[in-house]
């Protein structure tokens, strides 16, 4: 874990024999010691209070401006919440798990304390993410996680959705949504694509499974969400698999917040999301996977 980096973890192994097989990409060292931290070297990290990207700047709710100032130099849009820029501190430890917290407000837009609850069991680990407006005004959050899954020379997804938004094709923020294509139908398991996604899927009944043939490796993925983004970058050694509870830029949905996933918050009430990891040898069986409180 790396409480002080975005409260993210620097790895997700899996043991076989008396070798470590990294299953997500581990944390990448920074290039020189005076670097600042880049939280996209870790493994994975807490989408909070929103996840993806937001476009205008912010928005309007309930008569409120919401304004997010950019946070990355190298991305015109607000991206992933503020979460995974901050340092968490540690609650609570012991052998088989952690609990973080943050308290995190930007002015002009979200107040809120955020914990994770990251517990090991056997072949298991869980994550329990949730959320509290601490703001004055009643706000849409939204919660996920954005791991970063290794190719291993092919990796193959199973993951059933109903839906996909589109985009532009110049940048991820939706367009249209509509049936998933064929191409991009994984429900009976495909290998990852060799071109880029970056889109949002719903309609996910909340269970995925990646395979590694060559590794005879395989990651069962529960979540109480229900809609992934898949974002496959072309040459990389990685995908991404981000379980999430809302569409990108679901402020700007025809409809609003909650009809694409978020949740209105009044101050002091939370919100919780569950997530469950598990692996196994491919060909193996086993009860089915559930996202419940670790």
């Amino acid at each position: 874990m790396c409480p002080s980096f975005g409260g993210g973890m620097a790895f997700l192994d899996a043991q076989q024999g008396d070798a470590r097989i990294p299953l997500m990409r581990p944390l990448r060292p920074p290039a020189m010691p005076t670097d600042a931290f880049e939280p996209n070297r870790l493994a994975c990290y807490p989408l909070v209070p929103w996840s993806n990207r937001i476009d205008h700047g912010g928005f309007e709710f309930e008569s409120t401006r919401v304004s997010l100032p950019l946070n990355r130099a190298d991305d015109p849009y607000p991206i992933h919440g503020t979460g995974w820029q901050r340092a968490w501190r540690v609650e609570r430890q012991d052998s088989n798990g952690v609990e973080l917290a943050l308290d995190d407000a930007t002015p002009g837009a979200y107040a809120y304390r955020a914990n994770q609850h990251y517990a090991l069991h056997d072949d298991t680990l869980r994550i329990a993410l949730t959320v509290r407006n601490e703001g004055d005004a009643s706000l849409p959050f939204g919660l996920g996680l954005h791991p970063f899954f290794l190719l291993h020379g092919g990796a193959r997804l199973r993951a059933a959705a109903t839906q996909v938004w589109l985009n532009d094709g110049q940048s991820p923020m939706p367009v249209e949504r509509v049936d998933v294509p064929p191409a991009w139908d994984f429900r009976d398991g495909r290998a990852i694509p060799g071109e880029e996604l970056n889109h949002c899927f719903t309609g996910w009944n909340g269970q995925a499974t990646i395979e590694w043939p060559g590794l005879g490796l395989a990651l069962d993925l529960a979540a109480n969400v229900d809609a992934f983004i898949l974002y496959t970058p072309v040459g990389a050694d990685f995908f991404c698999f981000e379980p999430v509870d809302h569409c990108i830029d679901a402020v700007h949905r025809s409809g609003g917040p909650m009809a694409h996933g978020m949740t209105r918050l009044s101050p002091g009430e939370p919100l919780s999301r569950h997530f469950a990891f598990r692996v196994r040898p491919l060909g193996a069986t086993g009860a089915p996977l559930l996202a419940v409180n670790p």
